[in-house]
């Protein structure tokens, strides 16, 4: 899906022009043969297919999560899975997760709505962002990148974790004994968790009602762990006075979802911190002609772990 279909291999085969010793073969091409494939670069393949190919060195995952891949039971793990976190990626994220904080905090649904109307509403948001303190659930890479450009334009921001972490100008909470201290301290909320059984569903009531009243949250992780039901609630009885929705269980979104007309809500179709091709090739080349050479890969999803 993500990758664009066979109508985008001549971008993919001008990304890889850089590496001619690379041969570029599509997916679904009738000739291929599964002993041929050294290397694949996929986002959600079928089941099983992968586990078919008997001389695979490595596999990429074409977005940053590889849920859709790692979750195959046929996978074979003693492969290599690296995920697509590159420098692209990251700065995407943290450009969307800024546009996103400052979208609830200047009230940018309402102005949309008023627009879409023809209607003149003095929209005069209530606070500035040095007055709203930022939470970050998550803070691996893009929620390091996410919280270091937050404070550049002026929010306060916090992150909590699994276990400690240290980046300058961040308080860092950990472990379950402070997340609700986390929580209610964070005027605005933005779910970075990795998809593990843990965080299944984890933005849901009971903890959507730690975050101080009129709360904002921007969920940009995995949709596994929206509970949709209860954040409509939360929306709709003002517990939260906005949502930025990046990521879904569901993909698309149907169209006769509430979320989408939901004057507290904005929708966008998992877009927050997807590379361009050219990026993503460029950034698997370097990694195979490391691999080449005998050097380890980086960001290899953890199967014990789940990221």
């Amino acid at each position: 899906m993500k990758s664009g279909g066979e109508a985008a291999l001549p971008e993919w085969r001008a990304g890889f022009a850089a590496a001619p010793w690379l041969e570029l073969r599509w997916w679904d091409d009738p000739a291929l043969r599964p002993e041929e494939v050294d290397y694949a670069l996929v986002w959600d393949p079928e089941p099983g297919r992968l586990a078919a190919m008997p001389n695979l060195r490595a596999c990429f995952g074409s977005g940053a999560g590889v849920d859709a891949i790692a979750t195959d039971p046929a996978y074979p793990k003693h492969i290599p899975l690296v995920r697509m976190s590159i420098p692209a990626a990251t700065e995407r994220m943290g450009e969307f997760v800024c546009w996103s904080a400052l979208s609830l905090l200047k009230e940018a649904r309402r102005m949309a709505i008023a627009q879409a109307e023809r209607r003149w509403d003095e929209v005069n948001a209530p606070h500035r962002a040095s007055q709203r303190t930022i939470g970050i659930m998550g803070l691996g890479e893009m929620g390091t990148r996410a919280a270091t450009m937050l404070r550049g334009i002026g929010f306060p921001v916090i992150g909590w974790s699994r276990t400690r972490k240290s980046v300058p100008g961040i308080e860092s909470y950990a472990g379950l004994a402070e997340l609700d201290a986390f929580l209610a301290a964070s005027d605005m909320l933005v779910c970075l968790l990795p998809a593990t059984p843990e965080t299944r569903g984890i933005i849901a009531t009971p903890l959507l009602a730690k975050l101080p009243q009129g709360a904002g949250f921007i969920g940009v992780g995995r949709g596994m762990q929206h509970n949709l039901p209860d954040i409509l609630a939360a929306l709709d009885s003002g517990h939260l006075s906005g949502a930025v929705l990046d990521v879904f269980e569901q993909e698309p979104l149907p169209p006769e979802h509430p979320l989408w007309t939901h004057p507290r809500a904005i929708v966008t179709a998992h877009v927050a911190s997807l590379p361009s091709r050219a990026e993503r090739a460029a950034a698997v080349v370097e990694r195979i002609a490391a691999f080449e050479r005998g050097e380890p890969l980086p960001n290899l999803f953890d199967h014990a772990k789940g990221y």
